[in-house]
């Protein structure tokens, strides 16, 4: 009776396991075949590096390349901002705080990864934008710069949570011999911990990256959702950006609804590609 319901729990989660990759699997051939025709009559070219994104004009234009450009310049502005910062709370935590206290705020910290991502949108635009507009003497804060000022808070959680976690195996893994042997928290910190845990630090980079690619509401509200090449203090459109604005109003199965789709497979692509990397380097960290 036991084996059959070993076997029972066995094969159900085998089941699960199937489905999920069968959702998986049918939803990126969904995007991919919609996204056919567009290839077959604009191809890659065209869709890279033609006139621009203007599907409305009578010669209509679907170059995706300044929404490229402004979805990895807006994830890598928000990851730079928020690496070092993430990075230094963790080692507050880690190092320079009591345990238990440390356990509270890094459980206050997972509760603002739950915030929806239209709240910090709107706090974004009432206080980033705002700030911009007022102090940089600008006609409307919303701008690359806010967008990714915005990304940044929305992955200070992320990144924290994940670099605490590797900083505290470490910690107990090395910390000990390093204090015995008389050197300083802050040698050890530097020498011994921080390069112990770089593949560690650098996942955690790639998947804050990717998911920095994929945010659409909050970017969406501070960002202008203009379709030209990105600049600091200028407006600018991502991809899921676009897709969130237009894919409401497209006619089915026209040209411009295959674009979406055909814009939709690039970002899946990018996604796939930094996820790998993440994935192989938090292997590589674990095996160290």
């Amino acid at each position: 009776m036991k084996y059959i319901k070993d076997s029972f729990i066995k094969y159900v989660l085998f089941l699960t396991v199937i489905l999920f990759l069968l959702i998986v699997v049918s939803l990126f051939a969904c995007v991919t075949i919609e996204s056919i025709p567009f290839f077959k009559e604009i191809g890659i070219n065209g869709f890279i590096i033609s006139g621009g994104w203007n599907p409305l004009k009578s010669e209509a234009s679907y170059s995706l390349l300044p929404m490229i450009l402004a979805t990895l310049y807006v994830s890598f502005l928000a990851v730079f901002i928020a690496l070092p910062i993430g990075l230094g709370c963790a080692i507050f935590l880690n190092f320079y705080n009591k345990k238990g206290i440390s356990k509270t705020i890094l459980a206050c910290i997972d509760l603002l990864a739950g915030i929806p991502s239209v709240i910090f949108g709107f706090i974004g635009l009432v206080i980033i934008v705002k700030y911009f507009e007022i102090f940089f003497n600008m006609t409307s804060g919303e701008c690359v710069l806010a967008a990714g000022i915005l990304l940044a808070i929305m992955l200070l959680p992320y990144i924290i949570s994940n670099c605490s976690e590797s900083i505290d195996e470490a910690k107990n893994k090395f910390e000990i011999e390093s204090l015995s042997l008389g050197v300083s928290k802050e040698y050890t910190i530097k020498k011994v911990i921080l390069p112990s845990i770089k593949n560690s630090i650098y996942s955690a980079i790639m998947m804050s990256f990717g998911r920095a690619m994929g945010e659409t509401m909050a970017v969406m509200m501070v960002m202008g959702n203009s379709p030209i090449l990105p600049r600091l203090f200028s407006r600018g459109e991502t991809i899921p950006s676009l897709t969130a604005l237009e894919m409401g109003t497209v006619q089915y199965g026209s040209l411009h609804s295959s674009a979406l789709y055909a814009a939709n497979v690039v970002l899946i692509f990018l996604l796939i590609i930094i996820f790998a990397i993440a994935k192989y380097l938090k292997i590589k960290s674990r095996m160290e």
